[in-house]
């Protein structure tokens, strides 16, 4: 996403700016919180986020913004790396996910419907330990930021960083279960119905699914980098 402050035409002011960036976060959590909202929505959702810490980082870097209250900066930019470390745990779980996605696909042409019941089980249990690391640091990422406007879309923008990943998060752990009283998941009920060509698409599009969010976030945590170092130069003015 492409953030131009200036034209030759028509100067925008820092203020005009910040209420753009406070419109597409208020969209994005809009998406994030949407029970319509899909996988392809959400990485959509944290690609423009990364537009949007661009957007914030050219705030940061105006003149207005170079006398920034210290002990303000200094907390947002601890709270940053609590975002950074969720980044970075969700990293570490989506080779375990990947794992259980492709181990399940084997047992599943084996046609072993126990074994695929216990992989199953047991990505269950992975997308769910992920969800619980989620929950536990970002307690320690809740923020009242006052005075600075910048360093309060900052907050704003992690704040909707991690809404997004909870969102992506429960997504992933539905993909693989039976919306029903059934007590297995669409693949052991197509062992049942004996539909298991189909299975083994949606076990591929969840693969993806997976690759496709682990490729967002690692370019959103490369982003976050970039925002700190921005807000780590306003203290050395």
């Amino acid at each position: 996403m492409a953030c131009h402050f200036r034209s030759a035409s028509a100067p925008s002011s820092p203020r005009s700016n910040e209420i753009s960036v406070e419109e597409q976060l208020q969209s994005l959590k809009a998406i994030a919180s949407s029970p319509s909202t899909s996988m392809d929505t959400i990485c959509d959702g944290l690609v423009k986020l990364g537009g949007i810490y661009s957007c914030i980082d050219e705030l940061v870097c105006l003149p207005s913004s170079q006398h920034l209250q210290r002990k303000t900066v200094e907390e947002e930019l601890e709270r940053s790396l609590v975002l950074l470390d969720l980044c970075s745990a969700m990293q570490e779980s989506f080779a375990e996910l990947k794992e259980n996605v492709m181990e399940t696909q084997l047992v599943l042409k084996r046609g072993d419907n126990a074994a695929v019941q216990k992989k199953i089980q047991s990505y269950i249990r992975s997308a769910k330990k992920v969800q619980k690391q989620l929950k536990k640091i970002n307690s320690k990422a809740a923020s009242d930021i006052q005075g600075c406007r910048v360093v309060k879309l900052l907050s704003e923008a992690r704040e909707v960083a991690v809404s997004m990943l909870e969102s992506a998060l429960q997504l992933l752990s539905k993909q693989i279960t039976m919306p029903s009283t059934s007590k297995w998941s669409l693949v052991s009920k197509a062992f049942q119905k004996k539909s298991i060509v189909c299975e083994e698409e949606q076990l591929q599009e969840l693969e993806l699914d997976i690759a496709d969010l682990e490729s967002t976030v690692e370019t959103l945590f490369r982003r976050l980098i970039q925002s700190r170092v921005s807000l780590l130069n306003t203290l050395s003015m």
